[in-house]
């Protein structure tokens, strides 16, 4: 059948089971979902409904396909399209729509099909690039900051390890179409025009397999689980994505695979938080040793650094370690840590401690409301 009579008649969203406006992710989830449920290899006696939806996906997963074949939808339901008297064509109720008169029109039905002769003709259906694929990684807090090489499962399509994507049985490979010679079409003289359509005998591909490998079944794809290494850089953030390429679904018939985006997951740590590069901490001190001055060690995820707080040190009051942050990576050098002064107040005072406090409540004539107007 011709691609465009075909288009015509087939609803491919509605084989996926998505709407005319879905996304490309919308339709790509829709259709890996399908696949694997009416694989041959996992629903035998499945073999039709398997090729109607991956005829749909092969469209609609296609972006310039998918515009040609909503176009030849939109056309075909206006009613454009038969042939009239010469030199025109009978538009809706008897119109005449003279070749003149087609302006852009005619460029988008010669784009279609190669309706007119010399316009481009239909895309053969050659090597297409597998799809994108998304999966979410967990990691720990220290794994995020310092970085790791791990692995993902990845559920989909990938290339058929028995005939390494070509779709033809092992010792074989696919022969040139003997029909269309490669091309993937056939030209059909219509008179003053030519109609491109697709080649019947090798579906546009312009090589047939005369033996397919027994696993794929001539699709070079097989659906399966399979682990992907990735290396996560150092300093990775919370709900940042990381691209893999050439690790998504496989291509049809030898096309380039898709690429692998991970959305990373970071976890929390007990004392330590993030401000993208630089981590944070607080460390508390006694009220003497914020008013008079102290030395503190301070963690780190390494190892411990020693801090000095100065006299007079107010609650709050943070402090730059530099470089003690996220590790540098690439162009990036190593963040910083922020320590931040929490003074803390005793909850129950021995009466040695309550007698000194009280003497310096009594020698404290400064009030630190002063600013305020009251006492």
């Amino acid at each position: 059948m011709p691609a465009q009579r075909e288009w015509l008649e087939k609803d491919y969203y509605a084989v996926l089971g998505v709407s005319p406006t879905a996304t490309d992710k919308e339709i790509t989830r829709a259709y890996r979902k399908l696949a694997k449920q009416y694989h041959p290899d996992a629903n035998p006696g499945s073999e039709e409904r398997f090729k109607e939806i991956t005829a749909a996906y092969d469209v609609l997963g296609d972006e310039p396909k998918r515009k040609e074949y909503d176009e030849i939808r939109r056309l075909g339901a206006a009613g454009v399209g038969g042939f009239g008297f010469p030199g025109g064509f009978g538009g809706p109720g008897g119109q005449t729509i003279r070749m003149e008169d087609l302006g852009d029109l005619g460029d988008v039905l010669g784009n279609l099909g190669g309706i007119f002769g010399g316009g481009r003709r239909q895309r053969a259906a050659g090597p297409r690039r597998g799809a994108d694929v998304e999966t979410e990684l967990h990691l720990s807090f220290e794994d995020a900051v310092r970085g790791v090489t791990t692995s993902v499962n990845v559920a989909g399509e990938a290339r058929c390890e028995t005939c390494g994507g070509s779709g033809a049985a092992p010792g074989t490979t696919p022969v040139t179409c003997p029909r269309c010679g490669g091309k993937g079409f056939l030209d059909e003289p219509q008179g003053l025009f030519s109609l491109s359509r697709v080649c019947p005998e090798c579906a546009g591909r312009g090589t047939k397999i005369e033996k397919p490998c027994p696993t794929c079944k001539g699709s070079g794809v097989t659906v399966r689980t399979r682990p992907v290494r990735v290396r996560i850089p150092p300093g990775v953030e919370d709900g940042q994505r990381i691209r893999v390429k050439g690790r998504g679904e496989a291509g049809r018939a030898n096309g380039p695979p898709g690429d692998l985006y991970v959305t990373v997951h970071a976890g929390s740590h007990k004392l330590f938080g993030r401000r993208g590069r630089n981590l944070t901490i607080t460390v508390p001190v006694t009220y003497p040793e914020a008013a008079l001055g102290t030395t503190v060690t301070v963690p780190t995820l390494e190892d411990q650094v020693t801090l000095r707080v100065p006299a007079g040190t107010s609650p709050g009051k943070t402090f730059r370690v530099k470089g003690r942050g996220v590790p540098g990576h690439g162009r990036n050098g190593p963040g910083d840590l922020l320590v931040t002064v929490d003074v803390t107040v005793p909850g129950k005072l021995t009466d040695e401690q309550r007698a000194a406090v009280e003497e310096l409540a009594r020698v404290s004539t400064e009030s630190p409301r002063a600013h305020l107007g009251v006492s």
